[in-house]
């Protein structure tokens, strides 16, 4: 590819990236909108009590794993691993992106509660959980995490179906990682959402700083 069709290849990349982060971010400053209104407690309530109808001991225990994958200490072993995989195999840039992405979204999302200051549910929690709840950390970290690990296999598989089963499935499981938030009592749906507004942001951010920086090295 000759520098001209790659220079219009990366406008294009750069304007859809950018219209992704504009999405997200009226998404987030809708709701937080509402929440300084008190317009999300009707909507929150509702989505809780039904969610909250199917809790069952058997459920309970697979949402508990389930949540547990979006955790601090599970995430940062993750991306560790992850990093370390992708150094041996000669991969530092991605390695980095990983690394990168996910701790300083960590410290953003911690940003976040801090400004915010919103207390979690008190709808009939089943697990205890400390700190703030706007936006779900777990939501939020997950979404990066999950989100650049299938950013780095689209990056790196050469076969179209596995990047579409791949990128599919890391949906599906952000999704449900969010929803045990909401089963388990622990966060608002309106702090999960947000988490995934600020989540995708954050991670579209990452991206286009690591395509600049891949584009730059390959000049």
């Amino acid at each position: 590819m000759n520098r001209k069709n790659l220079i219009s290849k990366n406008i294009i990349y750069l304007a859809l990236a950018a219209a992704i982060i504009g999405g997200f971010l009226l998404l987030f400053i809708e709701i937080v909108d509402e929440l300084k209104e008190n317009e999300l407690i009707r909507f929150d309530e509702a989505v809780i009590q039904y969610v909250q109808a199917f809790i069952s001991p058997r459920l309970t225990e697979y949402m508990s794993v389930i949540t547990f994958l979006g955790s601090v200490k599970w995430l940062a072993f993750s991306v560790l691993m992850a990093a370390v995989l992708l150094f041996l195999f000669k991969k530092s840039s991605l390695a980095w992106f990983m690394v990168l992405s996910s701790g300083l979204g960590a410290l953003f999302n911690l940003l976040l509660k801090w400004i915010f200051k919103r207390e979690r549910p008190d709808i009939r929690p089943l697990i205890e959980e400390q700190g703030f709840s706007f936006p779900s950390g777990h939501s939020m970290g997950s979404f990066i995490f999950y989100g650049s690990l299938a950013y780095m296999i689209i990056h790196l598989a050469k076969r179209k179906r596995w990047k579409t089963a791949w990128t599919v499935m890391l949906g599906c499981f952000i999704i449900m990682i969010g929803l045990s938030r909401i089963y388990l009592g622990v966060h608002f749906p309106s702090d999960v959402i947000a988490g995934f507004a600020a989540g995708g942001a954050w991670l579209t951010i990452m991206i286009i700083g690591f395509r600049y920086y891949e584009y730059r090295k390959n000049v």
